[in-house]
């Protein structure tokens, strides 16, 4: 039989050590690397060396104090360090697997008042303006970096990254914009390329041959005033004969505002950059970003746009990627949705990071699946996410699970997510969830509304209320007139919408209403050449840090739309922290017109009313075609007091239990967690 996914799981020969296959796990800050105590760091690591991935890279560390990303974020300066550090390559070890320690020093970027930079120029995500280094101070922080990689073999790490990218602190010695330095470390290109040449090139002297240095280099930096492609060939050769193993590509300064790995942008969107760079030099490049299936990962190697594929957030999800791969069990990956809620948005907040599909993911010590030893019968009722998660996690574990569903498909409310443009990655939730179903053994019940007195005829020893949400009664004037629909009526397709619409409800709901609204079909996250046009994205050998400065190319909308909320303030301020400012920015390029502080005064047949400030001085008349009722849920508890007078034993979960938005990270974490504890 053919062996799955030739190039993916084809080994890579480095000379001195060959990785089992071309996955590498990327690096990713969650928290577990901050402190003294690795147990849970090592718990997370090993899992995923056992799951067959073939390199992994850890979440920056420091070098020094003043590049730590924050106060006391994780950090390798000393030999007592080292030691602890142990704890987790020899947990990676004992899987099989191989495990390189990222250092990650912060410059600019640095979210505390020790900062140092090429210059004393402050970033625009820090509150601190840095102090500029001396050209001693410069030698210094390169000692550092070296000592780091010292102690990381003297740890038992089988390499180091070398972040170079991302808008940290070698990547601002590159770019003239952020290194306005006089002296030998600035000026001209080869002076201020310097630093990670001099930083590899003595890592090199000081850690042997037989250790890998992969260099994360920005191939792009989506950035004005960034690298050009010239400088960035330049760089790469110099770092491939300063004895770097392997180059990693770095895509985007943290600091751009282009996104680049939330769900809305297309699969491998960046590959091509990798692609561009091959031929360029002769040790293998590895490629990243938004590569989140083993399909789309084989076809960016066997297409030559890399040597390596690196997975970071895809293996959050799925622990066991590359074995189900390996398997031809692909079917079975629980896949990254890339929503960045539980990842990347917990990181920016100082909170652990876990993962929205998978919220055993940095929690391998404390939340664990173990085989039922008395199995039980359960019913689930509702097949939301909620449901989804306690009916197939209950199943897993061996309890006999009927699951009930009063609609004609499983879903629930995911089925109206993943028809928003740029949330089709909602689509592989669902796939997931199917298979789930098959292989757990969940009797599944469609088109039944499950009630209390059926529910305890049937003997079932507990009942899950996984039973949604329901949209509020806002309570305005004229709300039953023909105009008015409901954000389901939209999104299920039930209704024709007009030209001209005003959305009550600016929270999560409203946003993907709107661009719903306003962006045909297909979106641009299925369609590279038109989405890489609407950000403006460029060929980097043509336009300086890969962008044109415009937003020019961006198709007209379908619908004038005006998205309003009660609150005042800006709309969309409770979005996530890392995608809020993409789906405001993808609103105002469709001419979306976004009011905060609106009072509703009445609905009728010129449109919507509506007025402002305490006083409500002014009505004013929206000419729409329709008015979107997005204001709001309330859980659904019907079953609650029936099944409490049949004296089942019951749960509530999910939207039933707090209608928050559409909240499927809480819902799953709060129902495998209940499951596993039953």
């Amino acid at each position: 039989m053919n062996k799955p996914y030739p190039h993916l799981l084809a080994p890579l020969d480095l000379g001195f050590v060959t990785l089992p296959n071309r996955v590498l796990m990327g690096s990713m800050h969650t928290g577990l690397e901050d402190g003294n105590n690795f147990r849970r760091l090592a718990a997370y690591f090993a899992e995923r060396a056992r799951g067959g991935v073939g390199l992994i890279v850890t979440g920056g560390f420091a070098p020094n104090i003043v590049g730590w990303v924050k106060p006391f974020a994780g950090m390798l300066v000393s030999h007592g360090a080292a030691k602890r550090h142990r704890e987790v390559t020899s947990a990676v070890h004992a899987e099989g697997g191989r495990i390189a320690l990222q250092i990650l020093h912060a410059g600019r970027y640095a979210y505390h008042p020790f900062a140092v930079a090429p210059s004393k120029l402050k970033s625009p995500i820090s509150p601190f303006s840095p102090r500029e280094l001396s050209a001693r101070g410069v030698e210094g922080q390169i000692a550092a970096f070296v000592r780091c990689a010292r102690l990381a073999r003297e740890a038992g790490y089988d390499g180091v990254e070398i972040m170079g990218s991302e808008g940290y602190f070698i990547n601002e010695f590159l770019v003239a914009e952020t290194n306005r330095r006089a002296d030998a470390w600035g000026g001209g290109y080869s002076n201020r390329m310097r630093l990670p040449a001099e930083i590899v090139t003595r890592t090199r002297e000081a850690v042997g041959r037989d250790f890998i240095i992969i260099y994360r280099l920005s191939m792009i930096d989506l950035m004005p005033g960034g690298s050009s492609w010239d400088e960035v060939v330049i760089l790469a050769k110099a770092i491939e004969r300063a004895g770097a193993t392997l180059i990693n590509t770095g895509i985007g300064w943290h600091e751009a505002r282009i996104p680049t790995i939330a769900t809305s942008v297309p699969r491998g969107a960046f590959a091509w950059v990798t692609k561009k760079m091959k031929g360029e030099v002769g040790i293998p490049l590895i490629t990243t970003n938004r590569i989140n299936t083993p399909e789309v990962a084989e076809r960016i190697l066997a297409d030559g746009c890399a040597d390596m594929v690196s997975l970071a957030r895809p293996l959050l999800a799925d622990a066991e990627f590359v074995n189900k791969a390996a398997d031809a069990r692909a079917d079975e990956i629980n896949t990254c949705i890339g929503c960045n809620q539980a990842c990347l948005d917990h990181t920016f907040v100082g909170k652990m990071s876990s993962c929205l599909v998978n919220p055993r993911a940095c929690h391998e010590t404390e939340l664990n699946y173990a085989p039922a030893v008395i199995k039980r019968r359960f019913a689930v009722v509702g097949a939301g996410p909620a449901g989804l998660a306690a009916a197939t996690t209950l199943a897993g574990r061996g309890h006999s699970v009927d699951l009930f569903e009063s609609a004609g498909a499983i879903g629930g409310q995911l089925n109206m997510a993943k028809v928003v443009p740029g949330k089709e990655e909602f689509h592989e939730m669902l796939r997931y969830f199917r298979r789930r179903l098959e292989l757990t053994g969940v009797r599944v019940h469609l088109g039944v509304r499950a009630s209390a007195e059926s529910l305890a005829a049937q003997g079932f020893e507990q009942v899950i209320v996984a039973t949604g949400v329901a949209p509020r009664d806002p309570k305005i004037k004229g709300q039953d007139h023909p105009k008015v629909l409901s954000y389901i009526d939209v999104l299920r397709g039930a209704s024709a919408v007009g030209k001209r619409v005003a959305i009550i409800g600016a929270g999560g709901i409203g946003f993907d209403v709107a661009e719903f609204l306003v962006q045909a079909s297909p979106s641009p996250t299925v369609n590279l050449d038109e989405w890489l046009a609407e950000w403006g994205i460029g060929d980097p050998g043509v336009a300086r840090g890969g962008v044109d400065g415009v937003l020019s190319r961006v198709s007209p909308p379908l619908r004038e739309v005006t998205l309003l909320q009660r609150k005042a303030g800006k709309p969309g301020a409770g979005l996530g922290k890392t995608t809020g400012w993409i789906h405001r920015t993808t609103l105002k390029m469709k001419q979306v017109r976004m009011q905060g502080g609106v009072n509703y005064e009445e609905i009728g047949d010129r449109g919507l009313l509506i007025s402002t400030g305490e006083r409500r001085e002014d009505p004013t008349w929206l000419d729409v075609d329709n008015v979107i009722l997005c204001a709001g849920q309330e859980p659904l508890r019907e079953l609650l007091a029936p099944l409490a007078a049949s004296n089942v034993r019951t749960h509530v979960i999910g939207g039933a239990d707090k209608a928050v938005e559409l909240d499927a990270k809480r819902a799953i974490d709060q129902a495998c967690r209940l499951a596993a504890a039953l």
